[in-house]
């Protein structure tokens, strides 16, 4: 079975790999083709991918492409996992917000916005040609904003295309281990959108276990997202949030952090990428070695600005583990492919799941996946606070992808507008009109 990787070059494909090669992967792949239009990137990956083949005991033969056609060909998967404009294009999202005063984020607020910008048209090619060359094939969309590079591939390729991120399942598998159960054990009640949901509901045998957890200053510490924004928000919520709901709950205190940081999450990552890619193609008998020093850093300083000083070098342990996206990709591969029943979060069309949100909408929702598909499930009413948030989100969403696909900028000046990290009209222009001129990305979609 061929499996091809878009952003083939990307950090984090030795993750996938080692996935796919292992002895109990939830599928098998026999052909790991790895596609990016950076062809030095693809090298660097290929001698780490080389050096890990010898210490796994299932690993896929792996070829490269730098032309999408022949990479799609005979796929039965497809992951996508593009960055358009690189690490430069990330940098800009976040400073040109956090110049005019709002938040700097790469995949929440303007900056998510903007990155949408100038990859919904990659997305949108990249679904038309698999939609023609790869009919059969399933798309697992990692791109960032996971939601709306989900919802615009819909286009071309319907229910064969589901967005996955590793988020909810990393807080599912916290609140979990906090209770004392088991994963086969919890049912659960998970609603959002990518970056934005709350675990509303985990319950064991038929009795919530959600009050109890909240009451219960020890467990409810053993949870990231509580410990992020304060054990009593998160019982005042009457759920556990999603860790990305960070910025919009204390938007004034992580726009401060991060404005004040010797660096933003993008210059950090350029500088440390730029840093392991060059020396591993100066040495690439040792590229391996610093791609395991690398990671090691890159995952301990995650979402770094939203914990105290002292704290932002070193997650917790517990944090860390957990499988990762790579983990995600493979059950859901394994349930489509075997017929491997399993309960997943994903992002779906919202086809009446939120009445209140519009069908076509792309949900990050709970789903029963086995070879038939992917079934959303139903959840509970969404009311109040939650659900004006989802409703005033997606709306921002929704006008960006129209705006992106009419090429109309008065569109993309309402999206910006919309966001309610954005607060001011003139605000929203400013950043229009400073991405459209920073970001040749941006300034294309429109052209």
């Amino acid at each position: 079975m061929k499996l091809t990787l878009i952003g083939g070059g990307g950090f984090r494909v030795p993750q996938i790999f080692e996935a796919l090669a292992a002895e109990d992967a939830a599928a098998r792949v026999t052909e790991l083709c790895l596609y990016d239009t950076a062809p030095e990137r693809l090298e660097v990956m290929r001698a780490v991918l080389a050096q890990l083949a010898g210490s796994t005991p299932r690993p896929p033969r792996i070829t490269v492409e730098t032309d999408l056609d022949a990479a799609l060909r005979g796929a039965a998967f497809i992951f996508s996992a593009m960055r358009v404009g690189g690490a430069a294009g990330r940098i800009t999202d976040e400073r040109v917000a956090l110049d005019l005063g709002v938040l700097g984020q790469e995949t929440v607020g303007p900056g998510g916005l903007a990155y949408a910008l100038r990859t919904l048209p990659a997305a949108r090619r990249l679904a038309e040609r698999a939609a023609v060359l790869a009919p059969d094939a399933w798309v697992i969309n990692f791109t960032n904003p996971a939601g709306m590079v989900t919802e615009a591939m819909r286009a071309s390729l319907g229910d064969r295309v589901i967005g996955i991120c590793d988020t909810p399942i990393g807080l599912m598998r916290r609140a979990v281990h906090a209770v004392g159960s088991t994963p086969d054990a919890v049912d659960f009640d998970y609603v959002g959108l990518n970056h934005l949901g709350w675990l509303r509901r985990i319950s064991v045998a038929g009795e919530d276990l959600l009050p109890a957890l909240l009451a219960n200053d020890a467990a409810l510490g053993q949870m990231e997202e509580a410990r992020l924004m304060g054990l009593d928000w998160v019982r005042a919520l009457g759920a556990v949030p999603n860790e990305y709901l960070y910025y919009y709950y204390f938007q004034r205190e992580a726009t401060e952090r991060i404005r004040t940081s010797a660096e933003t999450r993008g210059e950090f990552l350029e500088r440390q990428q730029t840093g392991f890619y060059r020396q591993a193609h100066l040495h690439p008998d040792s590229a391996l070695e610093l791609w395991e020093l690398t990671k090691h850093e890159r995952e301990a300083s995650y979402m770094a600005e939203s914990r105290p000083e002292e704290e932002r070098n070193g997650r917790q342990e517990s944090d860390v583990d957990g499988g990762g996206y790579q983990g995600v990709a493979l059950d859901l591969m394994g349930g489509l492919t075997n017929g491997r029943a399993a309960t997943m979060i994903l992002n779906v069309a919202n086809r009446g799941t939120v009445a209140e949100l519009p069908d076509d909408a792309v949900i990050e929702v709970v789903c029963d996946v086995d070879a038939a598909g992917v079934a959303a499930r139903k959840v509970a009413p969404v009311r109040g606070d939650m659900l004006g948030l989802l409703q005033q989100v997606k709306a921002a969403e929704q006008l960006t992808l129209s705006a992106s696909l009419h090429r109309d900028p008065v569109l993309a000046w309402r999206a910006l507008a919309a966001h309610p990290l954005v607060d001011s009209v003139t605000v929203a222009r400013k950043l229009l009109d400073t991405y459209r001129q920073a970001i040749p990305g941006v300034a294309a979609a429109f052209d």
